[in-house]
This record gives structure tokens, C-alpha cells and sequence, in this order.
């Protein structure tokens, strides 16, 4: 089956509510959960959400625009809520009998978690009436709510849309014996820092084969922080070394004090040449993605500005 996974705003100026944590964060820290999850489980996937948008408006016809000429089976719009800091609970949406029919199952398996049941709702958004295919959005819960956000984990959030959409299959299913653990991690990692097969390519299966696309996602990535492209032990080290630099560690970088991988991937996410060097260039870069992220801009890459371009 394939679906098409909506990681609700994201697209300045179609920003997310706020509250006790930012609904952009949570909806990117779901969503590709959801999209691995997918994966996983030998299905394909088209992420929806749009890299860049002129106002809400373009950020809402560029995701139906991408389900819809995807041909996608399924589309599913994450959200989160947020009210008067009292209001918990979870909900999902739907526009026609088809979406209704994922609504429950989705929301059912979101009220394993023990959240309020908020229940299924008739809703004409733009993103359910402009798409072709039965779609759903998903309101997994309240950003104000200290309930909502003690109980919220993005891992039990993401197993369960994906038990809701698939019929009950979780990614936790033990994957066919040919395939290689080290493998799916690597896969996944490349998922996570967004590095495909090519510029424009769409996230990999984490099926553990080093098939292909793996391969050539795994030398763009090898590219970005400068390491030897050779498959030898030090190679392969030092690619995991700068990978756990950014997305574990969250290596603070700062203006004349940064250098390599983790600078180089910065720039790649940029958009500007990876050189290595926290130049003034790569400042500018920084603070106007701060401003536009809604973060304080001082040019300092710490863990806020990384759980932005890593979640």
C-alpha cells in the first residue's frame, strides 16, 4: 500500500501551535516515525509536507498537490492541538465515508496510550477535501495539556497510526531473516539526517538489505562530512562517529569555533557549500533559519536549532 504522510505545518509562515512544546516539533517527530515505521513493514511512502512555502494557503495545496500526484492509497495529515491549557485528549478527522473507515482504527489505537477520547469528526479541512484518496488528519493530542505531554512519547504515537492505518502490523513485527540490524539502523540514520539516494529521492525502507539505494545514500552521506568513500573500518567509523555527533551528542557549533562533519552537514542542510568552516556565510545561514524556525537567533547551533534539522 502506499501512503501519504502529511507532518502538519512546518512550511513558514503555516506554523503550529505552541504550548507547553511546539506542535512543528512534535508533528516532524511523529511523522517520520510513521514514515519508517512504514517502511519497515515493506510499505511505500510519500512524505507530503513541503519544504517551503509562500503562505498557508501554498503550504496546504503543495501537500494535496504531492498525494494527489503520487496517486497515493492513503493520506494522513499529523497535528497536535492546543486550546486553554485544561483540554487533553485525542481526536481524528475525516471528510468522507473511505477516510471515516481509518479514522477509528487510528484513534482506537491512540486511546491505548490512555489519552482522552476526543472521538472521530466530520470536517471539511482543506487538506481532507482537496485530496483524491481517502485521508485522515490526526489530532494526536493537546500541546497545553501537562497530561497530554507527560503521556506523549513519539515512538508509542507513531506505532499506533501505523497499527490504525495497516490493520494492526507494527514496525515491532521481527523483520525476515536476511535482514541486517546494522543495516536498518544505518538506514535509518540516513532517514533521520534526510540523506537519500539522490537530492530529490524519498526516504529509504528500512528493510536491513544494503540494496542500491542504501549504498548511494550511504556515499552521499560519506561526501557531506569529507570521509573516504572507501567501505573499510576507519571509513565506516568515522561516518558513525559524526553521525552520533549530531544526532545524539547535538555538538553545539559556533561562529569561528565549529569545523567538520557536523559543520559540513550543517551546510548541506543550508543549502550552502559545505566547506567545513563556520564562515560568516554559514552565520548568516543559521540566523536567518533561526528566525524563520522561530528560535533565538544567535548563531548558535545547540540542541534547539539541531532538534529542528535532526528531530
Amino acid at each position: 500500500m502506499k501512503y501519504g504522510i502529511d507532518m502538519g505545518h512546518n512550511a513558514a509562515p503555516d506554523t503550529g501551535a505552541v504550548g507547553i512544546k511546539k506542535e512543528d516539533d512534535l508533528t516532524i517527530a511523529v511523522g517520520t516515525r510513521v514514515i519508517s515505521q512504514l517502511q519497515a513493514l515493506g510499505h511505500q511512502v510519500v512524505n507530503c509536507t513541503p519544504k517551503s512555502a509562500s503562505s498557508v494557503m501554498d503550504s496546504l495545496s503543495k501537500r494535496c498537490s504531492t498525494a494527489n500526484a503520487n496517486n497515493v492509497d492513503l493520506f494522513v495529515s499529523i497535528h497536535f492541538n492546543s486550546y486553554n491549557g485544561r483540554t487533553s485528549g485525542s481526536e481524528v478527522w475525516y471528510a468522507s465515508n473511505s477516510g471515516k473507515k481509518f479514522a477509528q482504527p487510528v484513534l482506537t489505537e491512540i486511546l491505548k496510550l490512555g489519552y482522552v477520547n476526543r472521538g472521530i469528526k466530520e470536517g471539511n479541512f482543506y487538506v481532507l477535501a482537496h485530496t483524491d484518496m481517502p485521508s485522515i488528519l490526526v489530532e494526536c493530542c493537546f500541546v497545553d495539556s501537562v497530561d497530554d505531554m507527560k503521556r506523549f512519547d513519539p515512538d508509542q504515537m507513531a506505532r499506533a497510526i501505523v497499527a490504525g492505518v495497516t490493520g494492526g502490523q507494527t514496525a515491532t513485527t521481527p523483520p525476515p531473516a536476511t535482514s541486517d540490524p546494522e543495516i536498518v539502523k544505518l538506514q535509518q540514520a540516513l532517514n533521520r539526517l534526510q540523506v537519500y539516494a539522490t537530492p530529490t529521492g524519498q526516504p529509504l525502507a528500512a528493510d536491513g538489505k544494503l540494496g542500491p539505494q542504501t549504498n548511494q545514500a550511504k556515499q552521499r552521506l560519506k561526501t557531506i562530512f569529507a570521509i573516504s568513500p572507501a567501505e573499510t573500518e576507519a571509513s565506516n567509523r568515522a561516518m558513525w562517529e559524526a553521525i552520533t555527533s549530531i544526532t545524539v551528542d547535538r555538538v553545539v557549533l559556533r561562529p569561528n569555533h565549529g569545523y567538520g562533519p557536523a559543520v559540513r552537514y550543517l551546510q548541506f542542510q543550508l543549502n550552502i557549500p559545505p566547506t567545513g568552516l563556520y564562515s560568516d556565510a554559514t552565520v548568516s545561514a543559521v540566523l536567518a533559519y533561526q528566525k524563520a524556525q522561530g528560535l533565538t537567533a544567535d548563531g548558535v547551533v545547540g540542541p534547539a536549532t539541531w532538534g529542528k534539522l535532526v528531530p
